[in-house]
Parts: C-alpha cells; structure tokens; sequence
C-alpha cells in the first residue's frame, strides 16, 4: 500500500483492510512542504493494524521543479485546467517503482495507489493509462514477473469523484481529521483550506453531505 497519509489513500488502505488483505505501508518522505501527512500516514498506518509500515526518505527537494518541493508559491486562486506547478516530476512513477521493488522483496503481488483521474486528470501520473502501463512494466521489470508471476496494481479510486471518497470515508468510519490533503500548512498546523487540494477536499465533503473534521485557517 503507498500510503501518503491523505484521504485517498487512506480510504484506499481501509478498502483493502475490508478486502481481507494484510496491509504493509509505504510512505514516503520526500521532503514535501506538507509534511504533516507523514504524521497522518503514521496514524492510519497504525488505526488500520498495518503489518508494517516504512517511512522511506527520498530527498526530491534535490530536483526541485514543483511547488511542493521547491522555492515555488502554491496557488491559492482556484482550480484550473492546465497541469498545476503542484505536479512533482514522475512522483507516482517513482513511488509505484518503490513500491513494486518492496512488494516483490516480501512476496506481495498485489499494489494499492490512491490515484484519482477525475480529481486530478492534469496530473499525468494519475491516469488510467498510467497504471495500466506500470503493470505491465512491473511484469518487465522483475525477477518474479520473468518467471510467470502477475503484479496487480488497484486504483479504486480511479474513476470516483471527492464526495464518493467522502462517503467511502464516513462507510469505513474513518475520521476525515486523521488523514492530510492540505500543500501548503500554516504555522498553526492549520490546514489552508484555500490550496488546490484542500478546495477539491471541501468541495467533495460539502457534495457529500459530510462534515470534515480537518480544521482550516480559511472558512
């Protein structure tokens, strides 16, 4: 499980405690200025009983090139069509490459990633056909796949909108508060509630008819 410590993935990681599996958590720590969500991902880790679950950091501030790495304002002016500077280069491709690398070192052959193409259909790593192509490159790319075993990616968030995740939520009884979507989090430790992620997180609870416990500096 790739598991960031926001609401997708935390539902993501309550879906596939409901389904049966064991879960091992991956979180990575690629000092992102939302740093909170690593607290976030250590809580859901452990409220869902996670076998393990490993903090792995990775230092993307080195490339830079994204408002969520590097010295670049996050825009608080609304959602727009084009790819946001929030976009951190071939993020997913990266964290999914990690998480195939662990699976196959523990024997896992199943692979959960919160991705969500109607939310975020300008991040190209959220695509269905990005995840369709990773699974066929897990299969390319190992030991395990070269001698006949099948890696399954689960996305099953891919095609729900913010307030279905919502609902999911609220189904799994889990606490909105306890996962992190907020980019940019004020000195308080309050959420901005104005970034691109905490405006689709509020629209989406607001659709739903749910109360997000998340507090925000902006109402």
């Amino acid at each position: 499980m790739l598991l960031s410590g926001g609401l997708d993935s935390m539902v993501c990681a309550g879906l596939a405690r409901e389904a049966g599996f064991a879960l091992n958590a991956l979180t990575i720590d690629y000092n992102q200025r939302h740093r909170r969500e690593l607290d976030a991902a250590r809580a859901i880790a452990t409220h869902l009983g996670a076998e393990r679950h490993v903090v792995l950091p990775l230092d993307l501030r080195q490339f830079g090139g994204s408002a969520l790495t590097d010295d670049i304002a996050v825009p608080k002016d609304g959602l727009g069509d084009d790819i946001p500077v929030t976009y951190v280069p071939a993020r997913n491709l990266v964290f999914l490459s990690l998480t195939l690398a662990w699976a196959e070192a523990i024997g896992a052959r199943d692979i959960v990633i919160g991705v969500n193409a109607l939310d975020y259909s300008g991040y190209p790593d959220c695509r269905p056909e990005f995840i369709a192509g990773f699974a066929d490159l897990a299969r390319l790319a190992t030991k395990a796949g070269a001698e006949g075993g099948d890696f399954v990616i689960h996305a099953p968030l891919q095609y729900l909108g913010k307030a279905d995740i919502a609902r999911e939520a609220g189904r799994l009884g889990l606490d909105p508060a306890m996962s992190w979507s907020c980019y940019d989090p004020q000195p308080d430790g309050l959420a901005c509630g104005l970034c691109d992620s905490c405006r689709l997180r509020r629209e989406g609870f607001a659709k739903a008819g749910i109360a997000d416990t998340t507090r925000y500096a902006q109402n």
